[in-house]
């Protein structure tokens, strides 16, 4: 390519009947420009003819073509590639969601890949209710309902040997009806703690909790954060003929052999207290509830931590002391958490650096003020860079886990016996050496795992 050949240049202008501005890229941005062209053709391709996108199966066994959508049967063969196009393009990105998205002029797809959203195609927008219609077939929806919110789940069979989970979500919006898939990749829980990003200590940390026989592992952290993960990681640890292990989930996201998964269903009365209560009838040495929402389902789930049962879950706040606090807002007695209560998680994930990173250079005072020690400073810590190559194409590729590991010290059970605060315990976390999520989002830093613009994007107030 060269952009100071101005007769082609003219030539384009001409062909294209588009304004053409010339600028200088290395040759890998080039690569990519040419490939996000050439993926996006591909998508109308699939749109336009025959692409091979045909054979994929549902979990009743039909294939693509056999799920037609009405009576129009080979008008439909289009959508049905293009579909099927974006979910075996999500699974081999590594996608986490995928978002359908109809607008006023326009008919996006985007995909979460590594924690943030990206837009991989356009479709006409003529075309939105075909598509919405078509997924809601696959995930057993009602495609007649199109004015309320509808749940439902894929399970896609790309071969022989492998299988894909899908959480449908669709929700009508102001242009008609916008579909969100969660890839659910029931190997994430199965790939072993050491691949999480537990540091030493907070690995050790979780090991001693899971072994103790009774009490309760809390979990916390906002959407997305990898939280199942976590849960589903210490549930495979405890998964042994010897131990009896009951779930309580809404949705079950992942698939385990040997585990007792109970879906809630409020609609049917099934919900997480009833489920709870059930389980402690059911002879249970491990129990998992899905999310502590209210009260009720506290009381329960502190109950069983108390009389010999360990109990792990989840809650949503925004670090492990306002976890405790949160559950004293709900009404759970002080005395009850601190003989309850052994350990709280709180994590963020953010996104690796790829090995084609760089080295960069910050002077003394914005290292302070991004939080590293002095300690830090004198010792020369190195801070790398996302930069982006063919490989990775933004600079970072996978991701890792940002914890604050909490054992309840006694210091913290005496504080919160008190009547402390979130800030109070927080104090107390930190004199007994527990890093906050800052704290150890740093540590990736200096480790070289992850960038300073990626810790801010994720743990920076």
């Amino acid at each position: 390519a060269d952009p100071t050949h101005s007769h082609g240049l003219d030539e384009l202008r001409f062909n294209a009947n588009l304004t053409v501005e010339p600028v200088l890229v290395d040759a890998g941005q080039l690569v990519r420009a040419i490939e996000q062209a050439l993926s996006a053709a591909d998508d109308m391709q699939a749109l336009d003819g025959d692409s091979g996108l045909d054979g994929l199966e549902t979990e009743g066994g039909a294939t693509a073509e056999d799920e037609g959508v009405g009576d129009k049967g080979a008008d439909e063969a289009p959508i049905v590639r293009f579909v099927n196009k974006m979910l075996i393009d999500a699974m081999k990105k590594g996608a986490s969601d995928i978002h359908f998205e109809p607008y006023e002029t326009d008919y996006r797809v985007r995909f979460r890949t590594d924690g943030v959203l990206r837009t991989v195609a356009h479709a006409p927008i003529k075309l939105n209710t075909r598509i919405a219609a078509r997924l809601k077939v696959m995930a057993q929806l009602n495609i007649a309902e199109k004015r309320v919110p509808q749940d439902g789940r894929i399970k896609l069979k790309v071969s022989k040997k492998t299988e894909m989970d899908f959480r449908v979500s669709v929700c009508p919006t102001l242009f008609g009806e916008k579909v969100v898939l969660r890839l659910l990749d029931g190997g994430a829980a199965k790939m072993g703690i050491e691949k999480l990003g537990y540091d030493d200590d907070q690995k050790q940390l979780y090991l001693d909790a899971l072994a103790k026989p009774y009490g309760m592992i809390l979990v916390t952290g906002p959407t997305g954060s990898g939280k199942t993960v976590s849960l589903y990681t210490g549930l495979n640890i405890l998964n042994t003929d010897e131990r009896n292990i009951s779930t309580a989930e809404d949705p079950v996201e992942i698939r385990v052999a040997g585990i007792n998964q109970v879906q809630m269903n409020v609609r049917q009365g099934m919900t997480f207290d009833v489920a709870l209560r059930s389980f402690l009838r059911q002879d249970p040495d491990v129990v998992m509830v899905g999310e502590i929402r209210d009260l009720e389902t506290a009381e329960i789930a502190v109950k069983a931590a108390q009389t010999g049962h360990l109990v792990l879950s989840t809650l949503h706040t925004n670090d492990a002391p306002q976890t405790i606090a949160r559950l004293m807002n709900m009404g759970i007695a002080p005395y009850n958490i601190t003989s309850a209560v052994t350990l709280v998680i709180a994590q963020r994930l953010a996104r690796r650096l790829h090995d084609c990173k760089r080295e960069v250079s910050l002077p003394e005072h914005a290292l302070l003020e991004e939080g590293f020690t002095a300690e830090d400073v004198a010792s020369g810590v190195k801070i790398f860079e996302a930069v982006g190559c063919e490989d990775c194409a933004n600079g970072y590729k996978g991701r890792v886990g940002i914890y604050q590991v909490m054992p309840m010290s006694e210091e913290i059970q005496r504080i919160v016996l008190e009547g402390g605060n979130a800030m109070q315990i927080a104090d107390a976390a930190t004199r007994a050496g527990i890093r906050d999520l800052r704290r150890s989002a740093l540590l990736k830093v200096k480790q070289g795992v992850t960038s300073l613009a990626e810790i801010n994007r994720v743990t920076k107030d």
